[in-house]
């Protein structure tokens, strides 16, 4: 009886060390996702070549949020001609996650806003390009809304053969506006989401020539 309750005991012991063991790796496991999420997006972290002291650094502040906007999270492009339908759905688009990244220089803020998405194939779908008109909108907050910058990105996302879902990735590098008070920054927020009724890019007319004085 003793052996079987030292090996209990040892059994114990061991099962105890394998969970914490598992819960360490389970933590570290998220945090190399969390860092390769960041990386993907922007690449490492930017260094500056002037190193600021304490008694010159200045103050922290805040980065405007990212959100998509509600109703522009997805979607949708049907087959030319055919009425609207789940069986005429070619691809479903959304919008999964979001990363910012803020650098103040003097009176302007500069953003870097990642998007992520996926295209998925539907049931009249195949193998193609897909347009995607995505929206990327900084609106300070308050009872008047107020549009500070707007930028119109658009995507081509190719669906190869044999594939049924495809990842999107789009970094918009340069969202710029001039730096407001702290107290008015932190009503800043960044939407994004697709905009359809921006239409396709129209190309532009060849100018005409000056008429030949005879």
């Amino acid at each position: 009886m003793k052996g079987v309750s030292r090996l209990a005991r040892g059994l114990g012991v061991c099962t105890a060390g394998a969970l914490l063991l598992a819960g360490f790796a389970v933590t570290a496991s998220a945090q190399s996702i969390s860092d390769k999420l960041n990386s993907w997006f922007f690449g490492p972290p930017a260094q500056s070549n002037t190193p600021a002291t304490e008694a010159n650094a200045p103050p922290a502040l805040e980065c405007p949020a990212v959100e998509v906007r509600q109703g522009a999270s997805t979607m949708s492009v049907n087959t030319p001609g055919a009425d609207a339908g789940p069986m005429n759905t070619r691809y479903q688009i959304s919008i999964g996650q979001t990363a910012r990244e803020c650098v103040p220089l003097g009176g302007t803020m500069t953003m870097r806003v990642g998007v992520q998405g996926r295209v998925l194939l539907g049931p009249a779908g195949g193998p193609g390009q897909v347009d995607l008109p995505l929206r990327v909108v900084v609106v300070q907050e308050g009872p008047d809304p107020k549009p500070i910058v707007s930028k119109l990105a658009r995507l081509s996302v190719s669906v190869p053969p044999g594939q049924t879902a495809v990842p999107f990735t789009h970094v918009e590098q340069d969202l710029t506006f001039p730096m407001p008070r702290p107290s008015v920054l932190e009503n800043y927020v960044v939407y994004v989401g697709f905009d359809p009724d921006a239409g396709a890019a129209k190309p532009q007319k060849a100018k005409k020539a000056p008429p030949k004085h005879k």
